[in-house]
This record gives C-alpha cells, structure tokens and sequence, in this order.
C-alpha cells in the first residue's frame, strides 16, 4: 500500500488567493484522510480493459474514450488500497461497469424516461432473479455478479445486489428531474444523488475485504448505518464539485453545487462553495461518529468504517486529477460563470 501526504488537500487555506476553481475546492475542502493507493493499481487497469473488451462495451471509440478520461482502475485504487488483487479487479471492473451504464442511462433517457426502461429492467432482471441478458450491458453485468457471489458470502452478495437495484431504480429518477429541473431543488437533488451515486453497491466489497463476516447486529447498528450514509454523500458530493463545470455545459442537473446553484441563482463557484460547507459538515459528522462509536464495535466493524473513509479519501484525490473534470483547472475561483 503506497502512502504519502499530498499539500493542498487539508484545510488550511493558501498563502496567495486561488486562480482556479479547482484551487479554490482544494483550499476549503476539509479533508482529514491522506493519500492512499493500491499497489495493483497497473494490473487491475490492464484487467478492466480486456473486461470491457470482452463485452463489447469499448468497440464505440466515444465510450472507450470516456473509459480513458475516467481511469476506473485509479479510483479503485484510492477507494480500496488495502485490497487484495481480486478484489480490487472486482471493484475496477464495477467502477467501470457503472460509468458506462449510467452514461448509457443518461444519453437514453435525457428526453424520454421511459426510453429508460428495457435497459433498467433487464438489470433489475439479472440482480434479482438471476434472469439472463440479452444486451452486451447485461451480459457485463451478469458476469460482474458472478465474480461477487464467488468471492463474497452469500449475505455480502445479497446485499449488493440490493445496493445494485437501488442504483438502478436512481437512474430512472434522475432521468425523470432531468425532464423537469425547474422542480429540482437541493433536497430532492441530494435524494437521486444518494441513489445514482453507486456507492453503496461498494460497501459488501468493503466488507468482504475483512477477514470475517460481520454480524447483523452490528451491520444494523444505527451508528454504522448512519456512517454509511454519510460516507456514501461525501463520496459522491467530492466529485460534484469537480464535475459541476462539465455537468453545466452538458446541461446536467443531477449534481450538488448546481442545485445550490439554481435554488440561491448564484454563480457556479458560490455553488461550489456551499456545496463545500455542507461536505465539510458531513465529514466533521463522519469523524466525531466514527471515534464515538469504535468502542461498540468489533475490529471487523472498526475496519468496515475504515473502508467507508477511504471512498471518501479515494473519491477526493481521484477528483483532483482525472482528465474527466480537467475542466475545473480552467475556470477561475471567481464567480464568472
């Protein structure tokens, strides 16, 4: 596991005013988690390529493209450095998996939700009764679910393929608010967000990286489950911050700092820096909750709540430098947009 310090990612503010907008979110975001990654990273980027490969889900060069832009192996890496090579291709090859489906998802139901539908129950189909595909997406994910039920235990597969249905059916939602953003508001934005963020179908990796099963009362532990659910909204609301500036010009609605955006009728970058605030708190809340509630919990339970830091540690570092967000470097820290 590679480990290093990276200046910027604390918060603590800069000597000189930021210029860019990804400056300005690196200098108030609070972020208490070093740099971590895995040192499989390299194979495991080699594996997702023959992976989507196989199904035929790169042959279109735009998505092949976008695949490069996102590097799925990276932020497996960061979300999971402690994790053994299989399980970390695993959670490489679902990264992948999802950004393609939820792509697809988007390009398919922008102006007609119900467009939507074949595509979301064939994947329903397939994470609840095992039903079999009949699209190269759905064959992709049929394996995926195989590689999670020979690795995971049964109640860790049961679990995400729940998770996965969840995502599914926030994919159908989003596409819905996008018909009708001017209905959009902050809090029903963060509700789609929880589901389309795809982060929970992680937490049984997570689990199955411990060297035990844990048990259901402390899985059903309100402090646990509320650490999931804070873990899985800073996980994805770091990267609506990144994104906001590509999710704008592409007319996209489902992201935190644009819905502060639309409900304040601000700039993107004061957007961006409420966004910021409530981050921040919900991080603050993960800390203090996590020291509170570790003397309850097993060490598999106190690793389980490790593996919920590092998406939120991954999701951040992986922000900063994926080409898929460069655009952020280009914008200024002032409000001009």
């Amino acid at each position: 596991m590679t480990t290093t310090h990276e200046g910027g990612a604390a918060a603590s503010h800069p000597r000189i005013p930021p210029a860019s907008l990804k400056d300005l979110i690196e200098a108030e975001l609070y972020m208490p988690f070093p740099f971590l990654s895995n040192p499989h990273e390299r194979e495991a980027a080699a594996g997702v390529e023959n992976w989507l490969r196989a199904y035929g889900l790169t042959d279109d060069p735009s998505v092949a493209a976008m695949v490069a832009h996102t590097r799925p192996a990276e932020l497996a890496s960061y979300n999971g450095p402690s994790m053994d090579p299989e399980l970390l291709q695993i959670m490489a090859n679902q990264i992948a998996y999802q950004f393609v489906f939820d792509d697809r998802a988007e390009e398919v139901g922008r102006r007609r939700p119900s467009r939507l539908m074949p595509m979301l129950c064939e994947s329903i189909g397939i994470l609840r009764d095992g039903g079999p595909p009949s699209t190269p997406l759905g064959a992709a994910l049929a394996d995926l679910q195989r590689q999670v039920m020979e690795r995971c235990t049964p109640d860790q597969a049961a679990r995400w393929a729940w998770a996965g249905r969840e995502y599914v059916h926030g994919l159908l939602y989003e596409a819905v608010a996008q018909s009708d953003p001017v209905r959009l508001g902050t809090g029903l934005c963060a509700s789609i967000r929880s589901l389309t963020a795809g982060v929970e179908p992680f937490h049984p990796l997570c689990e199955a990286a411990l060297p035990g099963e844990l048990a259901p009362e402390e899985l059903d532990h309100p402090a646990v489950r509320r650490l999931r659910r804070l873990s899985a909204d800073a996980a994805v609301w770091i990267p609506d911050l990144f994104s906001a500036v590509k999710e704008q010009r592409a007319g996209g609605v489902i992201n935190l700092a644009l819905a502060y955006r639309r409900e304040y009728r601000c700039s993107v970058q004061e957007g961006v820096m409420l966004a910021v605030r409530r981050i921040n708190g919900t991080i603050t809340e993960f800390e203090r909750l996590s020291r509170e509630t570790e003397p309850e919990l097993s060490p598999l339970g106190i690793g389980y709540v490790a593996g919920m830091a590092d998406w939120i540690r991954g999701c951040y570092y992986w922000s900063r430098s994926v080409p898929r967000y460069a655009d952020t470097s280009a914008v200024p820290a002032g409000p001009q947009i």
